[in-house]
């Protein structure tokens, strides 16, 4: 018995390892459902989180040369939108997506106990690690994000920013970007970790840095690696490389935020066996195992990182967190009246 993160709920519940009746346990090759896929026609059509319509281009680029005669329609939006659009294909009983990969975790337990979810357990499903999988194969993580500390040395030669105490700096002062946290859930639980050890005051003192406030939670980290632009530094940042003139970190004095990307099949999606193909792609090895990262995965080399094992972050805290809905909107409130409401266009809206 394990235990799976029921991201509905406020604990971690005590799962059975044992699928429901109904849940289909993939026993094919990935090779043969490729061909399945494409007596099917060949697509699927795969909704993904994310601030920047671009930010997917590899996935697309190797499910479709891995897949030859597959295309994956991949659609890029923030995943509190795609999640009330799934939401109304699911009320007027018209599902056009096959798959739903969002960092809205909380959704995929609500999905399941309507009824929306497939039940399906790719290959090497076993190898998900159980805090990230629902025991039924409804959903399950693909992929482990989080922010990291981001600064450009060639526009800031002072001290190394290695932690949040560090943005206090007043030689900082203009020189720092952040999303807004009343933007994002993943951004204001983030803020709400660091005021945990800090307290208000650092937010205050924060506020007084002169700090640019934009939205997507991409749009830090590229004004961070852009020579053009006066940002220096960012908490928010999620790629480990953004080239060598920016130094990455993860920060040591307060807790900081992962979570496990998740994905689900729509129970009626019009192109299930292009979905199976997705998932398995997604979990598989030959994805997943390409350079050393944290993954989701049990059976990882011995150089990829375990999450688990990994200082100053708790990746199943996300869950309960965002799922406490009343919570996490008194917060979102509560940032809005210190900083306003977010100004400017969402990066799927406009270049920076």
């Amino acid at each position: 018995m394990g235990y799976s993160l029921l991201l509905s709920l406020l604990v971690l519940a005590k799962a059975t390892a044992t699928l429901a009746a109904d849940t289909v346990t993939e026993n094919r090759s990935i090779d043969d459902i490729h061909k399945a896929a494409l007596a099917e026609g060949g697509v699927v059509t795969c909704w993904h989180g994310g601030d920047e319509k671009n930010r997917q281009d590899a996935l697309k680029e190797a499910f479709e040369k891995r897949f030859p005669g597959m295309t994956l329609n991949l659609t890029v939006d923030l995943s509190k939108y795609h999640e009330v659009l799934i939401d109304d294909q699911l009320t007027n009983d018209n599902v056009f997506v096959d798959s739903a990969i969002l960092q809205t975790v909380h959704d995929y337990a609500r999905w399941k106990d309507e009824g929306a979810l497939l039940n399906y357990a790719p290959n090497d499903f076993d190898k998900v690690h159980e805090a990230f999988k629902d025991a039924d194969g409804a959903y399950y993580g693909i992929g482990v994000f989080g922010w990291r500390i981001a600064y450009n040395n060639k526009k800031w030669t002072g001290d190394p920013i290695q932690d949040f105490e560090d943005f206090l700096n007043p030689e900082l002062k203009g020189r720092i970007v952040s999303t807004y946290p009343n933007d994002d859930d993943a951004v204001l639980f983030a803020y709400d970790l660091i005021m945990q050890k800090y307290g208000k005051e650092w937010l205050d003192k924060l506020i007084q840095q002169d700090v640019r406030w934009v939205r997507g939670s991409i749009t830090p980290q590229t004004l961070v690696a852009n020579a053009d632009a006066k940002e220096a530094a960012t908490f928010i940042g999620i790629s480990p490389s953004l080239g060598p003139d920016v130094n990455t970190t993860l920060p040591t004095d307060a807790q900081y935020v992962t979570w496990p990307q998740t994905a689900a099949i729509l129970k009626k999606a019009p192109h299930p066996e292009g979905a199976k193909l997705l998932h398995n792609f997604l979990i598989s090895k030959e994805w997943l195992f390409t350079s050393p990262k944290t993954t989701v995965r049990t059976d990882a080399p011995a150089d990829y990182p375990d999450i688990f094992k990994t200082p100053n972050t708790n990746v199943t805290a996300f869950g309960p967190w965002i799922a406490d809905r009343e919570r996490v909107e008194r917060l979102r409130f509560w940032f809005e009246k210190k900083l306003g409401t977010p100004q400017g266009l969402s990066p799927l809206d406009d270049d920076l």
